[in-house]
């Protein structure tokens, strides 16, 4: 799927890095930017999972480490994250608090400010929105503590100055793009839905180019 870049922020065609690229919808979102043309650098721990990636550059770290992340952001017009992290029922969650928190201070050091970042439905006060089966099984037995996480990765991003941009996505799935998404702030008539991947990787992709939703965290749903 691509999509025609919307009026951009940047003179030229955005040059953006890429966390979380070889998950199933970082995958989508390397695949359509190098289909509208950007410039693309991923930072991944495991190069092989890249191996397949076509028109893109690596840079080979961890997302937590801030002296790999100012390597792979120097000279980026945006980046882009979308780290995600296992259901874990048990086990206390950092890992996305603590690579934006590192994210963060290496975009202030090379001064690149513009930030999309993808969370998910359940985070912030978009809790309790997901629908009985979500919000009453999935998430207390299930995601409870990744989304107490993507809390903290929220709270760092609202607290930097960055020109940041928070999507979160309805319950993913692996289905065709649809023509048209719902772009939601006002969750008082929402009580769950699903997404497409490819429909996140698109909206995640048009606010790079775009002030938009600048500084909102817009919940998307098909």
């Amino acid at each position: 799927m691509t999509t025609p870049v919307p009026e951009t922020r940047f003179a030229a065609v955005p040059n953006i890095l890429v966390l979380g690229a070889t998950g199933p919808t970082g995958r989508h979102i390397v695949s359509q930017a190098v289909s509208r043309g950007y410039d693309v650098t991923l930072l991944v721990r495991s190069p092989e999972k890249a191996a397949n990636m076509k028109g893109v550059k690596i840079v080979v770290g961890d997302a937590r480490d801030e002296k790999v992340l100012r390597q792979a952001v120097k000279g980026r017009d945006a980046v882009i994250s979308a780290l995600g992290t296992p259901a874990s029922p048990f086990r206390e969650v950092t890992l996305l608090s603590t690579a934006t928190r590192a994210l963060v201070s290496a975009m202030k050091a090379e001064h690149v400010s513009r930030l999309v970042a993808i969370t998910g439905m359940g985070a912030g006060d978009s809790a309790g929105h997901g629908g009985f089966l979500f919000d009453k099984l999935i998430f207390p037995l299930l995601l409870r503590k990744v989304y107490a996480d993507k809390n903290r990765q929220e709270a760092i991003l609202k607290g930097s100055d960055l020109d940041w941009t928070i999507v979160r996505p309805s319950v993913l799935n692996n289905k065709p793009a649809r023509t048209t998404i719902q772009t939601l702030t006002n969750l008082n008539q929402f009580r769950g839905g699903s997404i497409s991947r490819e429909n996140v990787a698109a909206f995640v992709l048009d606010q790079v180019t775009t002030d938009r939703w600048l500084h909102k965290l817009p919940l998307i749903t098909g």
